[in-house]
């Protein structure tokens, strides 16, 4: 599949691993549905769409929001041939803390987030892709999940992302098996640690030792690399129902 005539929706594509995604689609000549909240820490405002980038305001937790989300792109582009999930939050909670045990509330939000979230889109875009015209190999289009390490090496306090993550990794296998019918591929990503603005609000201390535990390259993701990755994806099209680590060899401690 030719990435530069790509037409994709990138959920949290206003920062991190979501907007360098986007970055590079756009770098090769493709066009792009951004979707996020746009709230104060997104790098893109709602007046920033263009002919090549539409935003959309979506929450991906609400179906509704997601259906139309996906109404609007196929109105502007015809059709969507590229998904990649990578809105999600990271709350760290113990199960058993200083003064009161791990929120119930805290632990449905993250896994209606990244679970839900990503199960929505998901299916909002496996019921438009259906529909699309085929290449010459009969593919209609390729679902990215970004998923973590966490998902296989959770930390203490990570029971909640741990969990979401997890189902992500677990639900690519058979979610690929049910849509190769339709020409639709599907693969996960479980990205390492990354330069992303969660990561660099972090004190210098713990932002050192967090470089200290990759091995090789010694030092965080760039967010381009995993832009990369998604590219790779999208061009090999016997990658498919596979979730792959991009880590540089890291494992993560207990805590």
């Amino acid at each position: 599949m030719n990435f530069n005539k790509i037409v994709a929706l990138i959920t949290g594509g206003a920062s991190g691993l979501g907007k360098a995604t986007v970055e590079l689609i756009l770098e090769k000549g493709g066009k792009v549905i951004t979707v996020d909240t746009f709230k104060t820490n997104s790098s893109f405002s709602s007046e920033e769409s263009d002919k090549n980038n539409i935003l959309i305001n979506t929450d991906v937790t609400k179906e509704e929001d997601v259906y139309k989300c996906f109404e609007l792109a196929y109105q502007k582009f015809d059709e969507v041939n590229l998904v990649v999930n990578c809105a999600g939050i990271g709350i760290a909670e113990k199960i058993i803390g200083k003064e009161k045990l791990h929120s119930t509330a805290i632990f449905k939000k993250v896994i209606d987030v990244n679970l839900f979230g990503t199960f929505n889109i998901i299916k909002a875009a496996s019921g438009k892709m259906q529909h699309n015209s085929t290449d010459e190999n009969g593919h209609r289009g390729v679902i990215i999940n970004t998923a973590s390490i966490a998902a296989f090496d959770g930390q203490i306090g990570q029971s909640a992302y741990s969990a979401s993550k997890g189902a992500i990794v677990s639900m690519t296998l058979p979610i690929s098996r049910e849509l190769a019918r339709y020409g639709i591929r599907v693969c996960t990503i479980a990205p390492g640690l990354f330069e992303t603005p969660m990561l660099k609000g972090l004190p210098e201390k713990a932002y050192k030792n967090l470089i200290e535990t990759t091995l090789l390259p010694r030092r965080l993701g760039k967010p381009k690399e995993y832009a990369k990755l998604v590219q790779s994806i999208y061009e090999n099209d016997m990658l498919n129902g596979e979730t792959i680590r991009l880590d540089g060899s890291i494992r993560l401690a207990p805590k």
